[in-house]
């Protein structure tokens, strides 16, 4: 069991959506999305400031076959990145299917087109964030 807050990182060529459990690590919730680049440390450190983060969980995306590719490999380096520049142990899950529960997710809620486009990384990230917290249980 963690100690502290979980986040979720969706990652992305351009954008890394991200998500972040409650105290308890019971929910998940989505924050919103960071532009990848450069910056992206310096961003999601102001973003997780105060929020007591035991552990950060990456996105692995496996095909349908169960076989990784290229956005597999560049997701492992991803979190290897996260993880040597924050300090905060990181793990990578199986995201299959999350960017899809999502748009579904939020064509349920009524959320128009641009909405979804901004939020989609965002929601992606809850919803593997919370299977990752419900497979904790």
């Amino acid at each position: 069991m963690t100690r502290g807050r979980v986040v979720a990182l969706d990652h992305g060529t351009r954008r890394i959506g991200i998500a972040v459990s409650d105290a308890l690590g019971i929910t998940a919730q989505p924050v919103g999305v960071i532009a990848a680049g450069p910056d992206f440390i310096t961003e999601l450190r102001r973003v997780m400031e105060g929020w007591d983060v035991d552990l950060i969980v990456v996105g692995l995306p496996i095909g349908l076959d169960g076989a990784e590719g290229t956005a597999a490999a560049q997701a492992r380096a991803f979190a290897a990145e996260v993880e040597a520049a924050t300090g905060h142990r990181t793990v990578l899950y199986d995201e299959r299917f999350s960017t899809v529960v999502a748009e579904r997710a939020m064509i349920a809620g009524g959320a128009r087109r641009d909405r979804r486009r901004r939020s989609r990384d965002g929601v992606a990230a809850a919803v593997f964030l919370q299977d990752y917290l419900n497979g904790r249980r």
